[in-house]
């Protein structure tokens, strides 16, 4: 129990001379202080930013499905063995066809849904309102069934429609927005690349911070066959996306894509692969490694800053001992030990540190609802990062206050009290 009053009363004598230290020169503290705000703020700020960045991306990414796989001319990273991006043989590819992506949707026996999606960009209109280069999605009728694809006013394309030319649209709420300008596009004639086209529904708005593989609010959605009439699909390369049946192994999944691939392409055993088979899995490693690194950079960015408000505590803290040696001599003299000094000192740089550093989590707390309010992105200041944030803090005090209170604890009673 006397070690607890003890502390208590030590912890409190700390706290007073702490407020003093800032009082006594306010400019001084102030100045001392700002870099560890800046090196707290710069941390919380960063990881902050990322895990609301990654937390979206991630949920975008769950939305688009770890049981779908994408086969395209181009793979998304590096392929298995290889050591170097060879675009030179991947540009000789052929690319998909419309046979290649019938033959996947009768005899694949493990894939729920087979679709094909053909991506360019092109104008659009309506009226005296146009968008240039617009990103067109030529797709079939099972896309919704592999792609997020979220409606939000009218319908999606029939299986007449989206298996024929059928002029017909599913615009994005972006598009919407812009060609339209508050009036109900249902039912509306657009013009895509200059084709008379009727709009049938729009898709929900996305936002920002979400992932895709298109941006939902920028893309406009019509039936793969109306699409081959705009472009010729074996310069643009469609893609063909395969969802894994619930009840399948993943690499009989996979298997049997490839096997029937190679066999539609007719290549011999010897042969590779004249085609890719991306999964979402890839853009996750993608995205992990660039949050890492970014992580990476913030780290260092606020360490340069906490390690100048570092010098700014030690200062502070020197200049406490200088002007406080008679009350050491004083305190020693009447028995306190060394430790009790020590420690008395630390606790001081260390609340001084942390003082910094609640300034720098209230700045990025603001920063946070300032972005979410205003932009449609939201940001989450966690716990984690507030401990974070705290617990640095707290250790650079700790590491400031090392020497100044080594200092203090070691004065001589008698020469701390007769200094001047």
């Amino acid at each position: 129990m006397r070690t607890i009053v003890i502390f208590v009363k030590l912890l409190g004598e700390s706290f007073g001379f702490a407020m003093s230290s800032v009082r006594a020169d306010k400019t001084r503290a102030f100045l001392s202080l700002l870099g560890v705000t800046i090196g707290i703020f710069s941390i919380v700020a960063v990881f902050t930013a990322i895990e609301s960045l990654e937390g979206n991306v991630q949920r975008s990414l769950s939305a688009m499905g770890s049981d779908i796989v994408y086969i395209q001319q181009w793979p998304w990273a590096l392929e298995e063995g290889e050591t170097e991006y060879k675009w030179w043989e991947y540009r000789q590819r052929p690319t998909n066809t419309y046979e290649e992506f019938l033959n996947l949707q009768q005899n694949c026996t493990s894939a729920e849904s087979v679709a094909l999606a053909l991506g360019f960009n092109k104008e659009v209109k309506y009226g005296r309102n146009s968008i240039s280069s617009v990103t067109i999605q030529g797709v079939t009728a099972d896309w919704s069934a592999v792609s997020p694809i979220t409606m939000g006013t009218g319908r999606y394309f029939s299986q007449m429609e989206a298996n024929g030319s059928h002029n017909v649209a599913i615009i994005g709420y972006g598009i919407a927005e812009e060609l339209f300008k508050g009036e109900d596009p249902l039912g509306k004639m657009i013009k895509i690349a200059g084709n008379n086209t009727r709009v049938i529904g729009t898709l929900e708005e996305e936002g920002m911070g979400g992932l895709s593989l298109t941006e939902s609010d920028q893309v406009v959605y019509i039936p793969y066959q109306y699409a081959c009439t705009m472009v010729d699909p074996r310069i643009m390369g469609p893609t063909i996306a395969v969802k894994k049946k619930p009840s399948a192994d993943k690499d009989d999944f996979l298997g049997e894509i490839k096997t029937l691939f190679r066999n539609a392409r007719r290549l011999k055993p010897s042969q590779k692969d004249n085609f890719s088979i991306n999964e979402v899995s890839i853009i996750q490693d993608i995205a992990n490694t660039i949050f890492g690194t970014i992580s990476m950079v913030g780290w260092i960015i606020g360490g340069f800053s906490i390690l100048i408000g570092g010098f700014g505590v030690a200062n502070i803290m020197f200049v406490s001992v200088k002007e406080r040696t008679n009350i050491i001599g004083i305190q020693k003299a009447m028995g306190a030990k060394n430790y009790f000094i020590l420690t008395q000192f630390l606790f001081e740089a260390a609340l001084l540190a942390v003082m910094g550093g609640i300034v720098g989590i209230l700045i990025v707390y603001a920063g946070t609802q300032f972005v979410s309010y205003n932009y449609d992105f939201q940001m989450t200041l966690t716990l984690g990062n507030v401990l974070r944030g705290v617990i640095v803090s707290t250790v650079i005090g700790l590491v400031a206050g090392v020497i100044p209170a080594y200092t203090a604890a070691h004065l001589n009673p008698v020469e701390a009290i007769n200094s001047k």
